[in-house]
């Protein structure tokens, strides 16, 4: 009878391709391939994982990214789309098209600027402010258990050398040229 193998008994895919590399090409430094390809295998691992609960609320990652940033916008809970885009994790690509589908469910309004009629902003509804606090509370509660195999201590490390990593890429970008790509995550 063949036992269920734990995640941590599973053979690491990523040290096989490394292995896999070094013998094809031994000469090839893997180190890059070693973070890129974990830090890949663990974003797809946590989009999973994220995106299901929201999905049961009807709502996509890119919904559930401008509900939070109205939210955390304070009251009233509006902005422009040019500050939903502005606000760091929202990219200005479609930002209307998600506008949109939260207004036709319900769950944000649309209003016109008081001192400027072509200033529209973007609103939580009541059923978008009760959806969203009960949501993100649930989304916190997520990621508590999806980190629960780090201590504290780890976390605060790992979130650290993330945000090094960030600026390293950023870095790395400004030197090709290029602009600085929006983030599309949560919160």
């Amino acid at each position: 009878m063949a036992q269920k193998r734990t995640a941590s008994a599973r053979q690491d895919a990523v040290a096989s391709i490394i292995e896999d590399w070094r013998r094809e090409r031994p000469e090839l430094d893997t180190a890059p391939l070693e973070v890129f390809a974990r830090l890949h295998r663990t974003f797809l691992r946590y989009q999973s994982q994220i995106s299901k609960p929201l999905e049961e609320y009807g709502l996509s990652m890119a919904g559930f990214d401008v509900m939070t940033a109205l939210r955390r916008a304070g009251a009233p809970y509006r902005r422009t789309a040019g500050e939903l885009a502005d606000s760091g994790l929202i990219s200005s690509a479609g930002v209307t098209l998600r506008i949109d589908r939260l207004e036709k469910d319900g769950l944000i309004v649309r209003e016109r600027g008081p001192e400027d009629r072509r200033v529209v902003h973007s609103r939580l509804s009541e059923e978008g402010l009760e959806r969203i606090d009960g949501l993100f509370a649930e989304h916190l509660e997520n990621e508590r258990r999806m980190l629960a195999g780090l201590s504290p201590a780890e976390c605060r490390q790992l979130a650290r050398l993330l945000g090094k990593l960030e600026r390293s890429l950023e870095d790395a970008e400004a030197a090709q040229g290029g602009e600085t790509a929006g983030a599309s995550g949560e919160e």
